[in-house]
């Protein structure tokens, strides 16, 4: 896992965001996705700079993500470490 990766883990294993189970590294529709809820059948996709340059694949990955019924959430890591409360409330935002 990255750096930026590895804040959110923390901030999400062992049921610590609303009670939800996470998976990290885990198996989705022929691709192995950041993070998965099944609860949820949320997926969320953290991208470093690299995926500026990717965004046709990402799109095309994410358009087989959610023909298998998964949402993608999907966040830059600069979005995401200046104000990770962003993330974390779109995630309970999708709970209730």
């Amino acid at each position: 896992m990255t750096h930026v990766e590895t804040v959110l883990w923390e901030m999400l294993r062992d049921r610590r965001l609303a009670g939800l189970k996470f998976r990290r590294q885990a198996p989705v529709a022929g691709f192995v996705v950041d993070f998965l809820c099944l609860e949820l059948k949320l997926v969320i996709e953290l991208d470093g700079g690299v995926h500026r340059l990717r965004e046709f694949e990402d799109a095309a990955r994410d358009a087989r993500i959610e023909a298998a019924g998964f949402q993608v959430l999907r966040f830059g890591n600069e979005a995401f470490l200046s104000n990770p409360a962003v993330v974390l409330e779109g995630i309970r935002r999708l709970k209730a």
